[in-house]
């Protein structure tokens, strides 16, 4: 049925999940979606075009709000996917505006994508424990 799915044209198909919360090898919080059998639910992000998670956030203040994560890379770890290039890290929880983002224009490549060098890499502390060479 997810090839049927991906082939659809001219179609919004929208899946409602629940997350399940776990911890990896590293005790690091990961969130994976309850989906019936294990090929289902490691092919599925792949075929759509957008995976969004609706989540409780803290503001600067600590005040609770909802909103939609939109972007692989955020600071919650919540799964989220955005194909269409449109959308920001969070949106407002509105599927009718989440959908007109998506089909309006998209922003040309230099503001939305930012590039940075990696920071240089710590140089290894020296020991004071003499080499191979020193000790013959």
């Amino acid at each position: 049925w997810l090839t049927h799915l991906q082939h659809t044209r001219a179609k919004n198909v929208w899946f409602v999940g629940i997350l399940d919360e776990k911890l990896d090898d590293f005790n690091r919080r990961i969130f994976q979606p309850q989906i019936d059998g294990s090929k289902t639910g490691l092919e599925l992000p792949g075929i759509v075009d957008e995976v969004l998670t609706m989540a409780e956030i803290k503001d600067e203040s600590g005040a609770p709000y909802r909103a939609f994560v939109c972007q692989t890379i955020n600071p919650w770890n919540f799964p989220a996917k955005d194909r269409s290039g449109r959308l920001d890290l969070i949106e407002e929880p509105h599927l009718g505006r989440l959908m007109a983002k998506i089909r309006g224009p998209v922003k040309p490549a230099s503001e939305r994508l930012a590039y940075r060098s990696p920071p240089p890499a710590a140089t290894a502390p020296t020991s004071d424990a003499p080499t191979h060479s020193e000790n013959a």
